[in-house]
């Protein structure tokens, strides 16, 4: 269906599977995860017990943030979707399509964040296509691949939550939603809260890695064999990383919706924007499926590693769905389809908020 093609953000499930899906050229044996809904990264398998793990992003240019920041973002994003297999990202991919605005002066600063971020990560650039053009006011600046190599059998993925497994959330809801708006409308949000709370939102910029939280289980789970699954927060905020993984896995899953960690200050944003931060796009939160009776020793273990990790809910049998679970009742948990980030961002742009 039309409707089913959003008017921006990430398409959805159905969309999807009808559009895209059925259309991936040729099968090759050794692709052992391919494109599906909610994985967030490609497995192809190697010789001597090796595997390679892939994933693509879009690229950020966002002349409200910086050149700095949307630096950070292209690498970063991709990076935490490389992180929920447990590994860091060796290699990338870059192809720029910049706007025929940018000038030479502006293209090399972000080219050399792009080289610092990915270098403090330990990530090789092997290669891409830069080039600019005309018509090009997106904050989409390209797209980029990263790969790592890793024994296969160590990979982890979002397609392997079990029934019994506990639902871990690293940090807290909507980072990267708030830092941005907090950053691109400041005097906005200083007017409704005070510049406190415009430094605090925006202070959680960069906050919006779970490299460290999905290194840190992956390193847990070499020496404990603890984890199922794991699934970074991107579109569709904790909610809809939730809903993805249960997709992915085929599994149902009861989701405590009072012991997810919002934070004060993503709860005055949203409600400033009218938007709901278990919802909005996420990045710095990981989503990890644990086994019941291992849990406690991964929260204990990641949070000697400085992330805050919190149980939400359990994994159930397929046949009990998808539950969202409150002090008022319950009731089914859906996706939201378009992000409802978007639309606040670019409202509030196209409205000359400040």
């Amino acid at each position: 269906m039309e409707s089913d093609f959003p008017d921006t953000g990430k398409i959805q499930n159905r969309f999807f599977k009808e559009k895209v899906f059925p259309f991936c050229g040729a099968t090759r044996s050794e692709v052992v995860v391919g494109p599906e809904y909610g994985v967030d990264v490609a497995i192809v398998t190697l010789p001597n017990g090796l595997a390679m793990a892939m994933t693509s992003d879009p690229l950020s240019l966002i002349p409200t943030l910086g050149l700095r920041e949307s630096a950070w973002l292209s690498v970063q994003l991709m990076a935490n979707d490389m992180a929920t297999t447990g590994f860091a990202p060796q290699y990338a991919q870059f192809t720029l399509n910049l706007p025929a605005t940018l000038g030479v002066h502006e293209f090399e600063q972000y080219w050399k964040y792009i080289h610092e971020f990915c270098s403090r990560l330990g990530i090789a650039i092997t290669g891409g296509h830069t080039g600019r053009f005309e018509g090009i006011n997106s904050t989409i600046a390209g797209g980029g691949t990263m790969i790592t190599i890793a024994p296969g059998e160590q990979i982890i993925t979002s397609k392997g939550a079990q029934p019994g497994d506990l639902l871990i959330m690293t940090k807290e809801c909507a980072l990267i939603a708030t830092s941005i708006l907090a950053l691109s409308f400041p005097e906005t949000i200083k007017e409704a809260y005070g510049s406190s709370v415009q430094q605090q939102a925006s202070a959680l910029f960069y906050e919006t890695s779970s490299v460290e939280a999905g290194l840190a289980a992956g390193e847990f789970h070499r020496h404990i064999n603890a984890i199922s699954a794991m699934h970074d927060v991107t579109e569709g905020g904790v909610l809809g990383a939730i809903f993805e993984l249960a997709h992915a896995s085929g599994c149902g899953i009861v989701v405590e919706e009072d012991a997810i960690p919002v934070g004060k200050v993503q709860k005055k944003i949203g409600d400033l924007f009218k938007i709901d931060p278990m919802y909005c796009v996420g990045a710095g939160s990981m989503i990890i499926t644990a086994k019941a009776d291992k849990a406690a020793l991964l929260l204990e273990h990641l949070r000697s590693a400085n992330i805050k990790a919190t149980i939400i809910g359990k994994v159930t049998e397929p046949s009990e769905g998808l539950i969202l679970h409150n002090s008022q009742g319950i009731r089914p948990l859906q996706h939201p389809g378009a992000d409802p980030y978007w639309n606040a961002f670019f409202d509030s742009l196209n409205k000359g908020l400040k």
